[in-house]
């Protein structure tokens, strides 16, 4: 499953998740079999060549139409902050629905 994360930075250990609007870029998680394949890059949540199956935001208020236009699973990662928070936290099902 590819998940898209809006990010404070591409430094996979310290990076953070950050609101959609302050994203300085996207990260794009490569689930496989219950494990973190391998972890991608770019500017903006649109610019992979594969068409993510869900986005991450760190709260409900986000603006995520766009994603729900795509069809895409948006989750949220209340208190989860980093890449692997992020990837524990959705193979465990702890990720939130988002609330209207």
């Amino acid at each position: 499953m590819l998940v898209v994360v809006p990010m404070d930075s591409t430094d996979v250990q310290e990076a953070k998740i950050t609101p959609v609007l302050e994203a300085k870029t996207w990260a794009e998680l490569r689930i496989e079999e219950g494990e973190l394949v391998e972890v991608i890059h770019a500017d903006s949540y649109d610019a992979f060549e594969a068409w993510p199956e869900a986005v991450v935001v760190c709260s409900d208020g986000e603006p995520v139409m766009d994603f729900i236009n795509m069809s895409m699973i948006v989750l949220v990662a209340h208190t989860q902050k980093s890449i692997d928070e992020i990837v524990e936290a959705f193979l465990f099902r702890e990720l939130h629905d988002l609330a209207y």
